[in-house]
C-alpha cells in the first residue's frame, strides 16, 4: 500500500473496512499466483475498471499514487530481457510479475484510499486480539502498521521535496547527498508523532 485517503468522495468508502480488506487478502492469494497471460491480463483490467468505475478523478489519482513501481517495473522487465536474450518468453515472465504487482498494489492502494485510518486501525486490531494471549498488545500492533501504511506516502513526498531543492540549487542529479536530509526530515516526523501519541495518553 502506497497511497492516502483519496480526497474523492467514492461508494467505496460506504464499504466496511473489514469487508475491504477481507476481499484484498482473497484477490491477492488468486493474483499472485496466475502464470497464463489471460488471467493475468483480466485481474489488471478488473483492477483498471474499479478505479474507472469512480470517474476520471479518482482514476488519476490512481494512477498518479503508482508512480514509485514504475522503476521496478521496469528493472524486472530488463533484468528478464538481458537475462534471457529477450527470449518472448524471458521478456513475458518479467513483465507477468510487473503486472501482478501493479495490480496488487493498486487494489491495495484503492483499500486504503476509502478506508478512513480509524477504521483499518479497528479491524486491525480486532484481527490482531488473539496476539494477546502470548503477551503482545493488540493495540500497539495495530497502531504500528496504520503508521506505516499512513507515513511511508508522506515520507515518499517529503524525499520529492528535497530532491526538488537540489534540482533548483544544482545543474547535477539528486545522489546520496539527499540521504542525510531524508532522514533527518523522518526522525522530525517520528518525534512529532511520539508527542501527538503521548499527548493523547500513548498506546
Amino acid at each position: 500500500m502506497l497511497t492516502l485517503t483519496s480526497p474523492f468522495e467514492t461508494r467505496f468508502h460506504r464499504v466496511p473496512a473489514g469487508a475491504k480488506l477481507a476481499a484484498l487478502t482473497v484477490a491477492t492469494l488468486i493474483v499472485m499466483p496466475l502464470s497464463q497471460p489471460w488471467p493475468i491480463l483480466l485481474a489488471a483490467t478488473i483492477a483498471a475498471a474499479l478505479y474507472l468505475s469512480e470517474g476520471p478523478r479518482f482514476s488519476i489519482h490512481g494512477l498518479r499514487m503508482l508512480r514509485p513501481l514504475w522503476p521496478f517495473l521496469a528493472v524486472l522487465v530488463l533484468w528478464h530481457g538481458f537475462s534471457g536474450g529477450w527470449q518472448p518468453t524471458e521478456v513475458w515472465a518479467g513483465a507477468a510479475i510487473g503486472i501482478k504487482m501493479l495490480t496488487a498494489v493498486a487494489l491495495a492502494n484503492l483499500v486504503t484510499m476509502t478506508t478512513r485510518l480509524d477504521q483499518m486501525i479497528a479491524v486491525l486490531e480486532r484481527v490482531a486480539s488473539p496476539l494477546r494471549h502470548v503477551g503482545l498488545s493488540p493495540r500497539v500492533l495495530a497502531v504500528s502498521i496504520a503508521l506505516v501504511i499512513r507515513f511511508v506516502p508522506v515520507l515518499m513526498g517529503r524525499a520529492g521535496q528535497i530532491a526538488e531543492s537540489w534540482r533548483a540549487r544544482s545543474s547535477s542529479r539528486p545522489n546520496w547527498r539527499i540521504v542525510a536530509p531524508v532522514t533527518l526530515a523522518a526522525i522530525d516526523e517520528a518525534e512529532q508523532i511520539a508527542e501527538a501519541l503521548r499527548a493523547r495518553g500513548g498506546i
